[in-house]
């Protein structure tokens, strides 16, 4: 029975409460009668998260968490008070992100950057916004060229912070950045480079020939939506290229000269249009 993570546990028995539930090894945890429905019966197995009640009882529940275990999530401060803020994580008890553990001083109704952990000593869960602590780039498993998950941490005059397959730190550097995404979008990223020193730099899209042919296809349903013409050429300023085709216009013209080649478009300095086949 794992605390702060999902279980698959067996219906016990049912009590005024709810319903108990077990695992594998006889341990027991409540499950509200609230979360139950009445298709259950005793011997069903049910997935439900396992985390702490008020006061401090362990109990199941059968809603899902916005953010997992030892991750990180964009999560809505809820209320601050003596103990702390309180983050609202999509659960009836809200996430306690503890003084000790806030980057700045947390305001109710803004949203920041959660690690969700377990504390050794009390073995209750955790949010902290001093999620850089909790990132490892000293044991890196990607590698240069490898498709990434990325979660859109912050800015800086670098760049845009990002957190890499929930385990590393990364960077976009403002070159690179095709579109300017809200802090705590989820996206997916390609690793450019990984530096001796740990710091990994990542890009939004494909380097080399390969990021040409994912992005064909876009630009040919674009055409296709548009009677066959584009007024936005290889001439185009680079904002209307991203905000059309969300892509560099250095990629867009090795796109398009890709699809000339294959005599799918005719190229001029007013327009692109698609040739029927």
């Amino acid at each position: 029975m794992y605390l702060g993570q999902n279980n698959t546990l067996t219906i016990q028995r049912f009590t005024a409460p709810g319903a108990f539930l077990a695992d594998a090894e006889g341990n027991e945890v409540l499950l509200p009668n609230k979360y139950l429905t009445d298709d259950l019966s005793e011997g069903d197995e049910i997935e439900v998260f396992i985390y702490k009640d008020s006061e401090d009882r362990l109990v199941a529940v059968t809603e899902k968490p916005l953010i997992d275990l030892y991750c990180f999530a964009h999560l809505k401060c809820k209320e601050v008070n003596h103990i702390g803020a309180f983050m609202d994580w999509g659960l009836e008890k809200d996430l306690l992100v503890p003084y000790k553990e806030q980057a700045l001083k947390l305001e109710e109704g803004k949203s920041y950057i959660v690690y969700l952990g377990i504390d050794d000593a009390t073995q209750r869960l955790y949010g902290s916004t001093k999620y850089e602590r909790y990132l490892d780039n000293e044991h890196i498993v990607i590698e240069s060229g490898q498709e990434v998950d990325l979660l859109i941490a912050g800015y800086t005059d670098l760049g845009c912070k990002v957190i890499i397959n929930d385990t590393y730190g990364g960077l976009i550097f403002k070159n690179q950045l095709i579109k300017r995404l809200p802090v705590g979008t989820k996206t997916k990223g390609f690793v450019k480079s990984i530096r001796p020193d740990g710091k990994i730099d990542v890009v939004l899209e494909r380097q080399g020939y390969q990021k040409v042919g994912d992005h064909s296809e876009r630009i040919l349903e674009y055409l296709k939506a548009n009677n066959g013409i584009s007024h936005i050429t290889e001439k185009s300023s680079p904002e209307e290229i991203r905000a059309a085709f969300e892509m560099s216009k250095k990629t867009f013209k090795q796109v398009l000269g890709n699809l000339y080649k294959q005599k799918l478009i005719a190229l001029s300095d007013t327009e692109i249009r698609l040739l029927k086949n």
